[in-house]
């Protein structure tokens, strides 16, 4: 257990910390919701193929066709990549607050709760810098590929999945990212986890960090559900900047383990006692639940 002394030099490295990422990580949400209305947008334009289209050449005879019917959709891309790499771009500047706000959190949780997983600050950590990069590098990638293939001449159904997805660049960025993106989710799961059973943040906001780390990993529904993990780190930026509605959770201050009271325990805390008193609904210093 940590003395007194130890306990004040903690809690005051992390209120440092706490006023730096404070903004960052306001910013970050912004910037996060920003980059997918800035990709979705752009992509939402691209000329598709319907199946009629597609199946064309075969109806007509031609079993490959020198021109694929994809081709305006590669030659789209390629002069909007612009826009997808400053999406991409954005994106990777909000995966790096939001590590940055991990990887703080996960700090707080091991110096309250040592038994917590000490993987997750590592995972987070080479996942955060990974899937940030990596993604960007990706989109980079693409913009080559599509670019050579606007310019060139072959414009085959193999030149467009080399330039969208085959090609040896796109095969290893994709890759990449998804060990990234992976060995980012589980890392911030299970700082999630743990800052709830310390009461760093409150339950809900756990649960909101664990839905985004999957949204984040698994980008599902578009701009319209990165919303969730914009939304997560501008609640993080609050919290961070001490402006967190009803006080800071006591956690913090206290250098020590106070887990969130549940719903249950609220109300329990809500009714009188034997005198006639109502209970208090602050959070008190409890166990922490073994896990």
């Amino acid at each position: 257990m940590p003395n007194a002394s130890e306990i004040s030099a903690q809690v005051a490295r992390e209120s440092e910390r706490r006023a730096r990422l404070g903004v960052p990580a306001f910013a970050g949400g912004l910037l996060y919701l920003l980059s997918g209305i800035v990709i979705s947008s752009t992509l939402n334009g691209a000329p598709t193929v319907g199946v009629v289209q597609g199946l064309k050449p075969a109806l007509e005879g031609i079993a490959r066709p020198a021109v694929s019917p994809r081709t305006a959709e590669v030659k789209f891309i390629s002069h909007h990549a612009f826009s997808l790499i400053a999406g991409s771009a954005l994106a990777a500047v909000a995966i790096g607050a939001l590590t940055l706000v991990l990887l703080l959190l996960s700090d707080a949780v091991r110096f309250r709760r040592p038994e917590s997983w000490s993987a997750a600050r590592p995972l987070v950590l080479a996942g955060g810098v990974a899937f940030a990069l990596v993604s960007l590098a990706h989109q980079i990638v693409g913009a080559i590929n599509t670019h050579n293939f606007a310019v060139g001449q072959d414009h085959s159904r193999h030149a467009v999945e080399d330039a969208l997805t085959k090609g040896a660049g796109n095969v290893a960025s994709q890759y990449l990212a998804l060990l990234g993106g992976l060995a980012l989710a589980a890392g911030m799961i299970a700082v999630m986890l743990n800052a709830i059973r310390v009461g760093l943040i409150a339950r809900w906001m756990g649960f909101l960090g664990i839905f985004s780390a999957v949204l984040v990993f698994l980008p599902i529904g578009g701009a319209t559900l990165e919303v969730v993990p914009a939304f997560w780190l501008v609640g993080a930026g609050i919290l961070l900047q001490r402006r967190w509605p009803g006080g800071d959770p006591p956690a913090w201050d206290a250098g020590e383990a106070r887990p969130w009271p549940s719903q249950a325990e609220l109300r329990a805390r809500r009714q009188p006692d034997p005198q006639g008193s109502a209970g208090s609904a602050v959070p008190t210093k409890t166990t922490v639940p073994p896990g």
